[in-house]
Formats: structure tokens, sequence, C-alpha cells
């Protein structure tokens, strides 16, 4: 399942005129604010080039007053964590990690979100997630009760139904070029 979606999302992505991505999940839509409360600290991915950009949302959120934090990983194999990015304009306080993404230097403060938005490969419009396989938030929010998880998605990831698994996290809400799905109880 995670390679045909895969595979979707890279044809997808591939199809969009530039104009088109430089435009998407530019700012987050109202509705979605009211699930971010003012002082919370936002935590963010650094997407890969197929997965839905987070970087204008985080500069927004930054603008907004909100601090915010992206994963970090000491080495393969480790849990994640979530670190200071002290400003998505310059983006100095990055460095490659392991899993080859940009991430907060080892000195930068851990930080704990109060709101975090993921990637995925796969969604259902209840809010059931596919990740990318290896449990890295699931196991983070498991971890962090009460986070609200937010997920971005191109249109082509929404799927009827998932293989929901104990351990897998649901989230509170999805959001899309075209709509958001949630939010979920």
């Amino acid at each position: 399942m995670r390679k045909a979606l895969r595979a979707a999302r890279r044809e997808h992505v591939a199809a969009l005129p530039a104009s088109m991505r430089g435009l998407v999940f530019h700012r987050p839509p109202a509705p979605l604010l009211d699930l971010i409360p003012l002082g919370a600290i936002v935590g963010l991915y650094r997407a890969n080039e197929h997965e839905a950009p987070a970087a204008s949302y985080a500069k927004f959120l930054f603008e907004r007053g909100h601090e915010l934090a992206l994963p970090r990983f000491s080495s393969r194999g480790t849990e994640m964590e979530f670190a200071r990015f002290a400003d998505p304009f310059e983006e100095e306080d990055l460095e490659n990690g392991p899993y080859g993404l940009l991430q907060p230097f080892g000195d930068a403060p851990l930080m704990t979100p109060d709101v975090v938005f993921v990637p995925l490969v796969g969604f259902t419009a209840e809010g059931d997630r596919l990740g990318q396989g290896g449990g890295h938030y699931d196991r983070w929010l498991a971890d962090h009760p009460g986070v609200t998880a937010i997920g971005l998605a191109w249109d082509c990831q929404l799927v009827e139904n998932l293989p929901v698994e104990q351990h897998d996290h649901p989230l509170a809400a999805v959001v899309t070029p075209t709509r958001i799905y949630g939010p979920f109880a």
C-alpha cells in the first residue's frame, strides 16, 4: 500500500505546475488556526520533494509568534525528539540529519510541541494516517498524550480505509490543497 501511495504522490507532485507548488500550503486556513492556541509550541517537519510542504506554515506561524520545533535524531535507530527551530526564514540553525533531512543542531534546546504537523503517505477522511513506516511519530505521540496532530497531504493521498493498529495515533485534522478533513473528536 505504501509503495502504491508513494508512486501516486510522486506522479501527482510531478504533474503540478511550479506556480501551483508555490501557492499551496502557503498559509494555514482559518479553521485550522482554531486548533493552534496562541502561544502554542508548534512542531513541523522538513518535507522531502514529494511530501506536502510545511515551510510556509512555519514562516506564517513564526510571524504569528509561535515557537517552532523540528524533529531531530541523534543517529539512525534513535527515538525522534523535537528541538527548537529558531528562524524559518534563515534556517542557519539546521544541519543534515541521519535520515538525510535538515534538522536542528545537536545543541538546540529540546522542546515539546503542543501541536505537531505530521507528514504522511496516506490518510482517510476519518483521520487515520499511514506514515512512512518507521513509527517515529506514533511513538512520539504515544509518549506525549494531549498533543494535537495535524496531517498535511496532497488530495491524491486520500484512501477509503487503512489498516489501523493499536499503536497508530489518529489525527485531529488533515489539510490538503482543496479542503480540511476534521477536526475529529
